[in-house]
């Protein structure tokens, strides 16, 4: 079931060339960073694809391990992360994709002709073939 908010610890792992950031309670979720505020950042856009990623293939999303049960080696550090995926959701479907298409040249000259918004008409007769009213 698809949440709205996750929050899972991170360990950020302090070396000479940056921080590696990983998530115990998800193994393939991982990124780098050269400063704490980068590794925060990367941290959570980590974290929120890797948990869209896994709503859309319908896998279980474990729940996170409490901070005291995870156990630290030098340099480490435990982080909680905290991800609202709303907003990202809306902005990942949202996303203007390219689509390449094919109309006759004489049908293409008369809608450049009329300034026609080639996508504005592409989208309102998706929808209306769709039978879908207004997405928001």
């Amino acid at each position: 079931m698809k949440k709205d908010h996750y929050i899972y610890p991170a360990i950020f792992d302090y070396a000479n060339d940056g921080i590696s950031i990983s998530f115990p309670d998800l193994p393939s979720c991982f990124s780098c960073a050269d400063t704490d505020e980068e590794a925060l950042y990367m941290a959570k856009e980590a974290l929120a694809l890797h948990l869209y990623s896994m709503e859309e293939d319908n896998d279980v999303i474990p729940e996170p391990t409490t901070v005291n049960q995870i156990f630290l080696e030098e340099n480490q550090a435990v982080v909680l992360v905290e991800v609202v995926m709303p907003i990202l959701r809306e902005a990942i479907e949202n996303y203007s994709v390219k689509k390449t298409l094919s109309i006759p040249q004489w049908l293409n000259k008369l809608a450049i002709d009329n300034n026609v918004n080639f996508s504005q008409v592409l989208q309102k007769a998706l929808k209306e073939h769709l039978g879908i009213k207004e997405r928001h």
